[in-house]
């Protein structure tokens, strides 16, 4: 999958594609009903397949003081759209210059001259140009006067609520990642690269592989049943474990991060890129009278977590 960040300098390669636009935050199954008809639309056209989303996130970029909310970082969400078979991914830089076109200007600027778009699939709800002024109505009527497809795609709907970011949020807020995963498509994931941390895990006899969260949304504070991936190094592979999300008021540390133990494992992932599944939230964290209780109740968890994942 190429990966363009610059609509203003595109090679040949990287023109006339069908693209489906958005941010893509999770990629969940609304996401992958537009992803599937933008391909099929592609294939019958016999033009490349890609995604159109943008870098820092707009809300981002208009907020970044905002609490985090995102639920996958760029590294994360391209990881995601690979394993989808898109040809392009459009990571479109976004800065002053762009938030401040208006809807005709990228309309024309950066669908039709910059990227050459053959097509753009978008959701019902899609809203574009500065002070997102642009509708789908709008968006139409520009594909017509500057050479681009129009396909629009209806909210995907499960039995109890609109599928969406908003709503996989939530769900994760509360504890409830079995609820996300059914919206996602796929289970939860945070990650990133496992950082050194204060090795209490490894003298408490539970070493854990610890991941900042930093920029993203958190899930529930408290402990889980996680399927990992190691994404790379010797010890590349997939692995169950449980782990704790939150600020670990047992010992005062107030930034949330997340410290996964690996079951049946034995190496060093310190700089290894993780990939952890939410499976199943287990208990809040808390704060225990003594070491020796904290480290009972790390036993009953990975009990109960094992119990879980072997008939995930």
């Amino acid at each position: 999958m190429r990966i363009v960040r610059d609509y203003q300098y595109t090679e040949p390669a990287e023109r006339g594609a069908i693209a489906a636009i958005g941010n893509f935050d999770g990629v969940h199954i609304g996401h992958q009903t537009v992803i599937e008809r933008t391909k099929a639309l592609a294939a019958a056209a016999g033009a490349p397949a890609a995604i159109l989303t943008f870098e820092p996130h707009p809300r981002d970029f208009f907020a970044p003081e905002a609490p985090p909310f995102r639920l996958m970082n760029a590294a994360s969400k391209a990881h995601r759209l690979e394993k989808l078979n898109l040809d392009i991914l459009y990571e479109l830089s976004f800065n002053t210059a762009l938030s401040t076109l208006t809807a005709e200007a990228f309309a024309k600027q950066v669908l039709a001259e910059g990227l050459g778009l053959k097509g753009v699939v978008v959701g019902a709800d899609f809203c574009f140009g500065r002070g997102r002024s642009g509708t789908v109505a709008d968006l139409k009527r520009y594909g017509a006067q500057y050479g681009f497809a129009v396909h629009v795609i209806d909210l995907v709907q499960t039995e109890n609520a609109e599928v969406s970011s908003t709503n996989i949020r939530t769900a994760l807020a509360e504890g409830r990642p079995e609820e996300a995963a059914h919206m996602l498509g796929h289970l939860h994931r945070i990650e990133g690269k496992v950082i050194r941390g204060d090795q209490r895990g490894r003298e408490l006899g539970y070493p854990t592989a610890n991941m900042s969260i930093d920029g993203l949304h958190p899930p529930k504070f408290g402990v889980y049943a996680v399927r990992v991936d190691v994404l790379d190094g010797p010890h590349s592979g997939s692995y169950i474990g449980a782990s704790s999300v939150g600020v670990r008021p047992m010992f005062g540390i107030n930034t949330p991060n997340i410290e996964t133990f690996l079951f049946d494992f034995k190496g060093d992932l310190y700089g290894s890129a993780l990939s952890v599944a939410l499976v199943q939230y287990l208990r809040p964290e808390a704060k225990f009278d003594s070491l020796q209780a904290l480290i009972d109740q790390m036993e009953i968890d990975c009990k109960k977590a094992r119990q879980i994942l072997q008939g995930h």
